[in-house]
């Protein structure tokens, strides 16, 4: 008798159910080096697998007879209501992914009723973003070598309508990304810089490794804490620390007064060989307490993830590679099919662990 796996064709997938599906869509749409960029991390990629692969190892606890007749995704974070417990992560260019780039972003985390975090490496201008919608939208830069850059910044979020600045504090120092290196890739003009501080970019990187590595050039590694104290005096927008993994960092978080923190490895993309933000999680949410809201982002792909997030001590997760998967479908279009798998998964998730609200 025939074996009927023999026998079994493979069928072309047209139509994703997941978001593992959108990213294999995504790279047979995008270039080559473009996809390459987005997907991979730091040298051997062993965090980058780590920060996947750690959900898989943590089990859910359903609960039966819980009384729900439905799910209340719904959550506040800085004040602010939104309709899902997820949120997209500032990551740079999406133009590489759907010619609306930002714009289409906004377009679909306005239609989920979610914060859209965006970033200085934006393909679009900061201004013409928050135009898009009205939409809460939170705006991430660095600490620049030049501080009246990061004043710059900060100023022109505050003018277009951001809600809060996120300061990202863990790309201080260029990364090794092989990928990059191997595909000579070169990273894309940056709408929200003048060229001669692209110059001083690339000539600051020139001695690291010239793999297309995207503001290093310009960010600060002598930056300190005493620089949150110095940035809470230049604006009243809420701060939100983006790259915390332990639970000194968030102690020191919450002693400098900022309102959030985000459990980040810069989606493995800097540092290689460390612990999954998931695994670090319980750890700073400990250390924050009441005093700082936790986020984390890193390897989010199901709504199990989701909620097991927000069980180890996250008020909402960030997520920022299926960004690009769902612009590179359809624009905003296949950006909001993606969300919306998401939030139904998430859904399912609470309806049958007997949870019926986020908070």
């Amino acid at each position: 008798m025939a074996d009927p796996e023999a026998e079994r064709v493979p069928v072309p997938l047209v139509e994703p159910i997941n978001l593992f599906d959108f990213e294999l869509l995504a790279e047979q749409q995008m270039a080559h080096d473009e996809f390459d960029y987005v997907a991979g991390g730091a040298t051997d990629e062993l965090t980058l697998r780590r920060t996947r692969s750690a959900y898989e190892h943590l089990a859910l606890r359903p609960r039966v007879l819980a009384g729900n007749a439905a799910a209340d995704l719904s959550t506040t974070v800085l004040g602010q209501r939104i309709e899902v417990p997820f949120m997209l992560a500032p990551s740079g260019g999406h133009k590489r992914a759907h010619p609306d780039a930002e714009l289409a972003t906004a377009r679909a985390a306005a239609h989920m009723g979610t914060v859209m975090g965006l970033t200085a490496n934006s393909s679009v201008p900061i201004e013409d973003v928050a135009a898009e919608t009205d939409g809460p939208k939170w705006f991430q830069t660095y600490f620049y070598r030049d501080r009246e850059l990061t004043l710059e910044m900060v100023k022109r979020a505050e003018q277009a309508g951001y809600k809060a600045i996120i300061l990202t504090l863990d790309a201080h120092w260029p990364s090794k990304r092989e990928r990059n290196i191997r595909n000579k890739y070169r990273r894309r003009a940056r709408v929200n810089y003048t060229p001669e501080r692209e110059a001083q970019a690339e000539a600051n990187s020139k001695s690291m490794f010239d793999s297309g590595q995207s503001s290093r050039g310009l960010n600060d590694p002598a930056a300190s804490w005493a620089d949150i104290e110095w940035l809470k005096t230049a604006t009243d927008l809420p701060l939100v620390a983006k790259g915390i993994m332990t639970g000194e960092d968030a102690s020191l978080c919450a002693q400098y007064e900022v309102a959030g923190l985000i459990v980040s490895n810069h989606g493995a993309r800097n540092l290689d060989t460390t612990l999954s933000t998931i695994e670090v999680l319980p750890e700073v949410a400990a250390a924050a307490g009441e005093r700082v809201e936790v986020y984390l982002d890193g390897g989010i792909r199901r709504g199990t993830d989701v909620v097991k997030a927000i069980a180890l001590g996250a008020k909402g997760v960030f997520f920022g590679r299926p960004i690009f998967w769902g612009l590179s479908y359809g624009g905003s279009d296949g950006l909001i099919k993606l969300m919306e798998i998401l939030r139904d998964e998430v859904e399912s998730t609470m309806m049958l662990t007997g949870r019926g609200s986020i908070e």
